[in-house]
Order: C-alpha cells, then structure tokens, then sequence
C-alpha cells in the first residue's frame, strides 16, 4: 500500500492497514530468520494506526515516562474530564489538569502544545524528516514522540523509533546481544529492515510482549 504517486516520494510508503503490515511481515521474515521466528510466537501484528493531530501528541506526551497501565488511565480522566483538545487545554486550571493526573511538567508541555497551532493537515503530506523537525520543536516533544506519531497517526511505513527502551529490550534479546544496544546502535541495525521499519517495531513491541509479558506501547 502506498501514498499517492505526487506524495510517496515525500512521505515514503503509507500503512493504511492489514494487508500492509502482512506484506511488511513478510518481507522481513524473509528477509531475516530471528524474524520469522519472532513472528511464530507473536502471531499477526497489530494495525496501530490511530488518529492524527493534537490529541494524538497530546496523548504521546501523557505517555511519557509512565507505565501503559497509569498512561491509559490518565488519559481515560482526560477524556471523562474533556481535556483533550487545544482550547479546553488553555482554558483548564493547573488543577483541573493535575487531578487528571498530568504532572507539572506535563501540563506545561500540553499548554506548549495547544500554543503551538501546528497544521496537522499540512503535516500529511510533509517528508518525515519534516514531520519530526516541525514536531520536536514544540517543549516536551522530543524524537521518540514525533517518530511515535508518524508511525501511528501518520502511516509511515519506513520510521523506527530506535530510543525505545523496549525496543531495545527486545532487539537484545532477539538477535541475542551481549547488552541492549543504544539508540544510534540500533537506528543503524535497522536501517537494513527498510522500507518496512515502522513494521519491524511493530514486531519487536509484539515479540516484547511474548518475552516480558508486559505492552511495550501504549
């Protein structure tokens, strides 16, 4: 599955469901056996994909730092309370947000974010690199954010998050590692699962789950 002709040169192939995660699937069991093997044990992969532009980041920075469990019930106040959008954000006291259970850290990260009037529609059909410059330029969203919403609110077939403790966790014990590698270690590990990296980290956060019996993402 694939962006438009004028688009995918820009945005790289789109994962616009199953059929794409099964054709990633495939070519990254063929093309590496701990793979293949990984994905005897995981079964299908999930989709992932959700919703793009502010409640999706402003999501993704609830998530920070925190387990999935206290992630999903924080937001799960959020949205009770209808805090999830940019002028309900601006408008809310600090102590609405924090008995939602934002830290203070978090609710002037979200404050940033409402102030930031990001075009999520331009950002569509931006280059990637172009998404996370846009992005990371907003206090409180750093690479693993941004690489986290184009993969998931964007499609990007081709983006990894390679900070990802889990992903890491994972990668060290699939390829069986003396140690977790590091970010740029593993940034350049995968640069050989292309075009289908945002595939291979829905492998390794599925294959995390088999092996540690916790989500890797929320």
């Amino acid at each position: 599955m694939t962006a438009g002709a004028s688009g995918l040169e820009a945005t790289g192939r789109i994962i616009m469901g199953d059929a794409c995660i099964l054709e990633g699937s495939r070519m990254l069991a063929r093309a590496e056996p701990r793979f293949a093997r990984a994905l005897d044990l995981t079964g299908p992969l999930p989709l992932r994909l959700r919703k793009d532009g502010f409640a999706a980041l402003l999501g993704a920075i609830v998530s920070q730092q925190v387990s999935v469990a206290a992630a999903d019930a924080i937001w799960g106040r959020m949205k009770t309370a209808r805090l999830t959008g940019p002028r309900k954000i601006m408008a809310a006291d600090d102590e609405d947000l924090r008995a939602s259970g934002l830290s203070r850290q978090k609710i002037r990260y979200a404050r940033a974010l409402a102030a930031a009037r990001i075009d999520y529609a331009a950002l569509r059909q931006a280059p990637t690199d172009q998404v996370i410059a846009t992005l990371v330029a907003v206090p409180g969203i750093g690479v693993w954010t941004a690489e986290i919403y184009c993969m998931f609110s964007l499609g990007r077939a081709d983006v990894f998050a390679p900070g990802d403790l889990a992903l890491q966790e994972s990668a060290r014990v699939l390829f069986d590692l003396p140690e977790r590698p590091r970010e740029k270690a593993l940034r350049e590990m995968a640069a050989a699962w292309s075009p289908w990296r945002g595939v291979a980290a829905r492998l390794l956060w599925s294959y995390y789950h088999v092996i540690k019996d916790r989500e890797g993402i929320r």
